[in-house]
């Protein structure tokens, strides 16, 4: 650890005296050490200090230890805190118990004190490495609205493909992890434009032979800036979702099933909003306009089984024609 950036140690438990070997040894390794004995004392210090890992011991009174890790995980503001639950040799079932409240380890109790600070500085290490994707993300993210803010017509582009692309993904029956990467992919699928030329991104009227060579650079940019985030399948994405069910498509000319699951659904998400939307070469197609150039193009652009639903979907929903 640097000095300087001591990592938070919050130790829970109703009885302080078991507890004083281990405050001792983690503050020996250089952690700050901060105690509760109740589960409102815990609280209340993971919302004024942020701890970075939380011991919690699951037989205190009132709300246990396994309720207060049950509590933590499902708050958006403290998942992602580390919990290492303490529990007393004899408890038994405690490890299933601790593994359905969402705890990140588990030791028992009396605490082997080698163990626990390996256990301890492995997860500050994952904390701040999520902490530091998410950051990374947050960053990209503000990055790909900063490049729709500058395009009038791209105004909630990003969000409505991201919208189209999340609702194909929930109708086929994807997970809702992957309905959150296509979400992701919708909002950063364009991300790489940042490095198109303002002349040739706004440019009304037909492209030149090497404008478009340049227009096409956007998906393997948008990859390359993707990248820090760690997630594969949404770099596939962002990479694949100009290619096209026929082999035609760019960057790599990829065809049918060859396409990444994600990037055919993003192509369609993508395709329909464009067509709906005004451009600077041409006006917008009406929904049912927009609709129907889609299915004279499926199984050259578009996945046909994908783009069937996809239509059924808006169909359903707009009482469409």
């Amino acid at each position: 650890m640097e000095p300087g950036d001591r990592a938070r140690v919050l130790i829970v438990d109703d009885r302080p005296q078991g507890t004083e070997p281990m405050r001792a040894a983690l503050a020996l390794a250089g952690y700050e050490v901060m105690t509760a004995s109740t589960s409102n004392q815990a609280l209340h210090c993971i919302e004024q200090d942020r701890p970075d890992v939380v011991l919690l011991d699951v037989m205190m009174p009132g709300v246990n230890g396994y309720e207060l890790c049950t509590s933590l995980k499902s708050d958006p503001r403290t998942r992602l805190i580390p919990v290492i639950l303490l529990a007393p040799l004899d408890e038994s079932g405690g490890k299933l118990r601790g593994i359905e409240a969402g705890c990140d380890d588990f030791l028992r109790r009396p605490v082997n004190l080698v163990e626990l600070l390996s256990r301890v500085k492995s997860l500050v290490r994952t904390k701040r490495l999520n902490e530091e994707l998410i950051s990374a993300e947050n960053t990209i993210l503000a990055l790909a609205r900063a490049i729709q803010a500058k395009d009038p017509y791209a105004q909630g582009h990003l969000e409505r493909v991201a919208d189209y692309a999340s609702a194909l993904g929930r109708e086929i029956g994807l997970s809702a992890r992957e309905q959150e990467l296509l979400r992701k992919g919708g909002i950063l699928h364009d991300i790489g434009k940042i490095g198109i030329r303002d002349a040739v991104l706004l440019k009304h009227g037909p492209l030149t032979k090497e404008e478009w060579e340049h227009i096409k650079t956007h998906p393997v940019l948008g990859e390359t800036i993707c990248q820090p985030l760690g997630e594969k399948a949404l770099v596939l994405i962002i990479r694949h979702h100009h290619e096209r069910y026929d082999g035609k498509g760019y960057p790599d000319g990829l065809a049918g099933e060859a396409i990444p699951l994600g990037a055919r659904i993003m192509a369609i998400a993508d395709a329909y909003d464009a067509l709906t939307s005004d451009r600077p070469h041409r006006g917008r197609f009406s929904p049912s306009q927009a609709l129907d150039i889609m299915r004279r193009e499926a199984r050259a652009q578009f996945a046909p089984a994908l783009s069937s639903r996809f239509i059924t979907l808006l169909v359903e929903r707009r009482r469409l024609p």
